[in-house]
């Protein structure tokens, strides 16, 4: 009875025993599979596998890159400038004779050409004062051939002992009198003539007129203080930049320096609106302050441009770029191709001739665009990888495609070359 005791808890033992066995098995298995992934990861070696690294069969797959094959080009030397539109010529209009104002001709706001009736000024008294300058003056000028015929006839009185010589002396004086006498009349009416000319108040130059300051019926004077409207010409308009000392040395340098070759006709100048835009026209420069503002280390360079839609108006702020010139033989390298260190110093990957990544340092210092120029640290022809630059280092053996950048700097497969036409024998 014992025996059999002893031998159904054997059995029973065994029997819980082997369930916890094959469990055991099972995690230690997934435990080893577990190490051997880990070690992969790591570089180690996993339990049962010599060497360490991925299983046998299996490698990481060799990174692939995009580049462009970069060539020398001429690159335009540009510095960026801040500016404010100003008026070419202003014209303040004041009238020069005194009046009711009739009428107001022009519209408020519209284009006035020189010349352009602007104001009617009541001109009934203008009138009255000329046509009696006209008077005066015909009754002195019927003078003046009675005192020459007098003169003439005392002169030949004078020969034979006719008349004294006081007698000629006065009717030469008589006449001389009456011709100046003429001659002021004819300043009357000559003055009478502009003041009646004034009652009609013109526009002196062309260009945009502002608001009236007056309304019919006023009553205005020669010379106020206050102007009537202000004309202001526009185009072409002026905008005045306002350069720092060290841009200003720049540009000389630049214009100087050899392999910069400037424009005959100067620099020339575009312009960014405050909405982003680019006007449509280039500008030039005219002229240059020739003296630092003390305050503000900035010079002050006036340019000229054409604005024949009125789309500059005075006083709006815009960005300048001042093109002194171009320089030969650079490279232009995409800027999300080039990387800078916490020092700033910038680098960019290359493709050597066995396929294999190079790391450059360059001196990229002036941007054009989406990129940077660099003048020296690469040659003609080199390849450039602009596309898989985070999944290389220098060294690294990759596979690479050409590809071409995009005018917004967007990586687009390089389009293939067209197969020449066939010919007919």
């Amino acid at each position: 009875m014992t025996n059999l005791k002893k031998l159904a808890g054997g059995a029973l033992l065994l029997a819980v025993t082997l369930p916890l066995i094959s469990g055991c098995e099972q995690v230690g298995a997934v435990l080893h599979k577990a190490g051997d992934m880990l070690g992969a990861k790591s570089g180690g070696a996993p339990a049962g596998a010599p060497g360490g690294g991925m299983p046998a069969g299996m490698q990481m797959p060799t990174p692939e890159v995009g580049f462009i094959v970069i060539h020398p080009t001429s690159v335009p030397i540009v510095e960026d400038v801040a500016g404010r539109t100003a008026a070419s010529a202003i014209a303040e209009i004041r009238p020069q004779v005194g009046g009711i104002i009739e009428k107001r001709v022009f519209e408020e706001g519209s284009r006035v050409n020189a010349g352009d009736v602007l104001y009617r000024i009541d001109a009934r008294s203008y009138q009255a004062t000329l046509d009696a300058a006209k008077a005066d003056l015909e009754r002195y000028e019927a003078s003046v051939p009675s005192a020459q015929a007098k003169f003439d006839r005392y002169q030949e009185l004078a020969n034979v002992n006719g008349v004294s010589k006081q007698d000629i002396d006065e009717a030469r004086s008589a006449l001389l009198q009456a011709k100046a006498a003429a001659a002021s009349a004819a300043s009357a009416v000559r003055t009478a003539e502009i003041n009646l000319g004034y009652t009609q108040v013109k526009a002196p130059i062309s260009g945009l007129i502002g608001r009236s300051s007056v309304t019919e019926g006023a009553l205005v004077t020669a010379g106020q203080a206050t102007a009537l409207a202000t004309i202001r010409q526009i185009d072409p308009i002026y905008i005045d930049l306002s350069a720092s000392s060290t841009s200003m040395n720049r540009m000389r340098r630049a214009i100087e320096q050899d392999g910069v070759n400037a424009g005959k006709e100067g620099p020339k100048v575009t312009i960014r609106l405050d909405d982003g835009s680019t006007y449509g026209e280039a500008g030039r420069i005219i002229s240059t302050e020739a003296n630092v503002d003390e305050t503000t280390d900035t010079v002050t360079i006036r340019s000229s441009f054409a604005n024949p839609k009125m789309q500059l108006l005075p006083g709006m702020y815009v960005r300048a770029a001042v093109e002194v010139g171009t320089e030969d033989n650079v490279f232009l390298l995409p800027q999300r191709a080039v990387s800078r260190s916490v020092t700033g110093q910038a680098t960019a990957l290359f493709l050597t001739p066995d396929n294999k990544v190079e790391a450059r340092v360059l001196n990229a210092n002036r941007g054009y665009g989406f990129s940077w120029v660099v003048e020296k640290d690469v040659a003609d022809g080199d390849r450039l990888i602009v596309e898989g630059v985070q999944k290389v280092r220098p060294g690294m053996e990759v596979k690479f495609a050409e590809v071409e950048l995009g005018a917004n700097g967007l990586v687009k497969p390089k389009a293939a070359a067209a197969a020449p036409a066939k010919t007919t024998p």
